[in-house]
């Protein structure tokens, strides 16, 4: 699928509110931001600033409040997307065959063709070993690689991911993420990426946009103009170090507020 096809997304002052025992809380205000077709986004900011939620509501999981969501020129006509989670959510009686290919199975793709076009992705990833196995018998790592095979196989439009990445030590964490990258780049998808991570925001994205709480909104977009390809050493260069600190002293007062603790 190439850039053209993809989806251009623009957030434009959305708002999200809950009703408690205690009252409205506001867990978005004025989101505004846009996303390019074809681009890779990450979504930093505190715990319970909103990024989840935000993540949802442009998955078409949970409706805004007020504002508009924009996909291209159209507001309405939600196009496709893939979600991944923290947590892998495969299927535990499923072989790892049949859970890449479930996604192609609820599109309707005969038996025969989507288990071969799962093989051949389990292939690309050097998972197709893993093909009669069941998820219990895999590593927390492989089990995340075997649903982002999932999600990318059913070719969405649109990738959105929680911190898929989060549950991992550190070395499945950057052997992964260079994964991630390579096969971003291969499938020239339309990615928004959650994450903590401020130095795994940097390796990814093309912008970074830093969220402040009370109420969520986003308080700052960062360009990474890191060239790509990218690897971990790259992390390394004064210029992405610059970047992360940069990011740190945009957030570090938000997680601060957001622990009660003075800074």
């Amino acid at each position: 699928m190439t850039p053209e096809y993809l989806p251009h997304i623009r957030c434009h002052q959305l708002s999200k509110s809950y009703s408690t025992a205690h009252g409205s809380v506001e867990a978005l205000a004025n989101i505004t931001f846009s996303v390019n077709a074809g681009e890779f986004v990450c979504i930093v900011g505190p715990s319970g600033c909103g990024k989840s939620t935000l993540l949802k509501i442009i998955a078409g999981l949970l409706e805004p409040n007020g504002g508009e969501l924009i996909f291209g020129m159209k507001q309405s006509g939600q196009p496709q997307n893939a979600m991944v989670f923290q947590e892998h959510g495969l299927f535990p009686w499923m072989t790892i065959l049949d859970n890449v290919a479930f996604g192609l199975e609820m599109q309707g793709v005969a038996r025969a063709e989507r288990r071969e076009r799962a093989l051949g992705f389990l292939r690309q990833i050097g998972l197709e070993s893993t093909a009669a196995r069941y998820p219990h018998t895999l590593s927390v790592g492989m089990r995340q690689r075997v649903a982002i095979a999932r999600a990318f196989l059913t070719d969405p439009q649109l990738l959105l991911m929680d911190e898929p990445f989060s549950a991992l030590d550190a070395q499945s964490k950057r052997l992964l993420q260079v994964e991630l990258l390579r096969i971003w780049r291969e499938h020239q998808k339309t990615v928004v990426y959650v994450t903590h991570d401020l130095e795994e925001a940097v390796l990814l994205a093309d912008r970074i946009f830093v969220m402040a709480t009370r109420p969520g909104r986003i308080c700052e977009e960062i360009k990474v103009p890191l060239p790509r390809p990218r690897e971990w050493q790259h992390l390394e260069t004064p210029e992405a170090r610059e970047i992360t600190w940069h990011i740190w002293k945009a957030i570090a007062p938000e997680v601060h507020l957001t622990l009660n603790v003075p800074f």
